[in-house]
């Protein structure tokens, strides 16, 4: 196993937490950012100058630029890089505010794109690299009180499909991480609730925010399993476009498809009849 040095934004707990003690753990280098940097004390402390740190805050474009044109000026080469920073607000759609809805798409969505859109460069004129993004089994289902965070999900997840093409032929790779629901901060610490309103009580969306409330929520999916198949993801050539992790995710994202498949073939007919007719 050759050595890395991994880029990954979020890394103050949950997923980008676990991912880069795991890194160290096993020799390589991280370039860890996150807004609070005391967060990773124990590890700088462990490591040393394996471990470099710098704040981040995904929302901000020019400290994105700065932070990353810092990491690869400093460190040099940079293998893997991994859009990991995100959290979710849980709501229904009419209970969002303006600044959640904004704040949201700005952190997973925009933040993401603008990270890629800085290190692409770099990578570029290394020879390649690696780019995984963290996605969620919300990229391609969705559920109730949950709407601008599979918003933010489905269009990264189509970014990113569009920008594989684009950056092949100079030997970058990307993967989409699709994980189920995880006993991890992002689930029960750093969500953020919209002010719920008692007429959707009775709806979906409440029997979710109920359920919540009551301590109903037991996920399956283990982080370090997730972990573990990020890392050997990027021994694999070529790179997997998609990491769909956890029971749950396979069983809701197969149900999805499979029910888009399904429309779609049953629309076959009115598709290929809206073209112009043949002379």
């Amino acid at each position: 196993m050759t050595t890395k040095t991994w880029f990954i934004t979020g890394t103050s707990s949950g997923f980008g937490r676990l991912l880069t003690e795991k890194l160290l753990e096993r020799g390589d280098r991280v370039a860890a950012t996150l807004r609070k940097p005391a967060a990773l004390d124990d590890l700088k402390h462990k490591y040393g100058d394996k471990l470099w740190i710098e704040v981040l805050d995904v929302t901000d474009h020019f400290a994105i630029r700065r932070v990353v044109d810092k990491a690869f000026a400093e460190l040099g080469h940079i293998e893997v890089i991994v859009n990991n920073a995100g959290y979710a607000v849980f709501g229904a759609a009419e209970e969002l505010t303006h600044e959640q809805i904004r704040h949201e798409l700005d952190t997973n969505l925009i933040g993401s794109i603008e990270v890629t859109q800085a290190v692409l460069p770099h990578l570029r004129a290394q020879g390649g690299g690696r780019i995984l993004q963290v996605s969620s089994m919300g990229g391609q289902i969705g559920l109730p009180a949950l709407s601008i965070y599979h918003a933010s999900k489905w269009g990264i997840e189509g970014f990113v499909e569009s920008v594989i093409p684009e950056v092949s032929s100079f030997g970058i790779e990307m993967t989409l991480v699709e994980p189920a629901g995880a006993n991890t901060n992002f689930a029960h610490g750093s969500m953020v609730h919209a002010t719920p309103s008692a007429v959707y009580d009775d709806t979906p969306a409440g029997a979710w925010r109920k359920a919540r409330a009551a301590g109903d929520y037991h996920p399956t999916l283990d982080p370090e399993k997730v972990v573990a198949a990020m890392i050997d993801s990027v021994e694999q050539s070529p790179a997997p476009k998609r990491l769909t992790l956890g029971s749950n995710a396979y069983k809701l994202v197969h149900k999805a498809l499979t029910e888009r498949l399904a429309t779609l073939e049953s629309q076959k007919d009115l598709a290929l009849g809206s073209d112009y007719d043949t002379p």
